[in-house]
């Protein structure tokens, strides 16, 4: 068509590549090779009705057009097979993944539950922080924990933790004697896929621990050198301090720990804020820490699970968008009053 309207010294067949190259920045093998051979024609039409066909510049360009065609359309096929097999893998890891760090059932008991999950890893499910949830007979139990390091090289060690927690939390034992088996467990896992002793030395796992009650408007806790939880209660927001916090997981042994629960009032429509420290760490341009109590209590007028969501979008925005670290918080209210036995 443009032929038609320029003058004969002006000869454009060459831009027929442009066309060839787009189709196979987007589409597959099969559109690619559909331009090429059209383009092919298109050439050979505009050098016919031009009466240069045969000319040693159209027939280079047609060969170089056929030549780049026929390479892309090869590039386009490798394309569209290692995205297969990209698209097969990323399935599977996310399926490993999900077994690994089950989601949270929206309830369990009288207790609901909200979750906000982010690794530090880009296209990752999973990484260094962790929760986990179980039910007894008479409680629901939470774990929320935070691996040293983070992303993907930490999953082992998550995978250790949740295995001994889901492995013990379901049976009906107090809660310090499920704390001293995560930590045996724990430190006989981290020992065995350890290199050396001063690996072993440097791998621990902050952790709490909470027991909710069906029966009773309490929580207890434990905590193993993890930061306090929140207990929200109308617009209030306290922290939890334990009486005798324990050392992180895989450290217990070294110290001898005693885990002794502290217990809480936790009554109907009581929030119980459980995150790691992806969230406290957080720094803004100048250094200062996140608020995150200051935070929560300006929003605790919201649902659970539109606070989380709250509480992770303010996180980043006060971050700069510069989020380095796995992050992890779990609410859990109290939706019904204790039942007692």
């Amino acid at each position: 068509m443009a032929d038609a309207f320029l003058p004969p010294d002006i000869h454009i067949a060459h831009l027929f590549v442009v066309g060839v190259a787009v189709t196979a920045a987007r589409a597959g093998p099969r559109p690619t090779a559909l331009v090429g051979g059209l383009s092919v024609l298109a050439l050979v039409a505009a050098g016919t009705e031009r009466g240069t066909l045969t000319t040693e510049s159209v027939l280079v360009e047609l060969a170089s057009l056929g030549t780049l065609g026929a390479l892309l359309v090869v590039f386009t096929h490798l394309r569209q097979r290692r995205t297969a097999e990209l698209c097969r893998v990323r399935s599977v890891s996310e399926a490993a993944q999900r077994v690994v760090l089950r989601p949270l059932p929206e309830r369990a008991g009288p207790v609901s539950f909200a979750l906000e999950y982010r690794s530090a890893e880009a296209d990752t499910s999973i990484g260094g922080d962790l929760y986990a949830m179980a039910r007894t007979d008479h409680a629901t139990r939470l774990i929320v924990g935070d691996v040293r390091g983070k992303g993907l090289a930490s999953i082992s060690d998550t995978a250790i933790v949740l295995g001994a927690f889901h492995a013990a939390a379901h049976r009906d034992i107090a809660l310090r004697e499920l704390a001293a088996y995560v930590e045996d467990a724990v430190s006989w896992g981290l020992a065995e896929f350890s290199q050396g002793e001063e690996d072993a030395a440097e791998r621990f796992v902050t952790a709490v621990m909470v027991d909710i009650p069906d029966d009773e408007p309490v929580v207890h806790v434990v905590s193993c050198g993890h930061p306090p939880p929140l207990l929200l209660r109308g617009a209030g927001v306290t922290t939890l301090r334990v009486r005798e916090p324990a050392p992180p997981l895989g450290l217990g042994t070294v110290a001898d720990s005693a885990y002794v629960p502290t217990t809480f009032p936790f009554h109907t429509a009581d929030r119980l804020v459980l995150y790691t420290d992806g969230f406290t760490e957080a720094r803004n341009a100048e250094g200062v820490f996140y608020p995150l109590a200051e935070r929560v209590m300006a929003a605790a007028n919201l649902a659970s699970r539109p606070l989380v969501h709250r509480i992770a979008a303010d996180v980043r925005q006060y971050a700069g968008g510069r989020l380095h670290d796995d992050m992890a918080m779990v609410i859990a209210q109290r939706d019904r009053a204790p039942i007692p036995p």
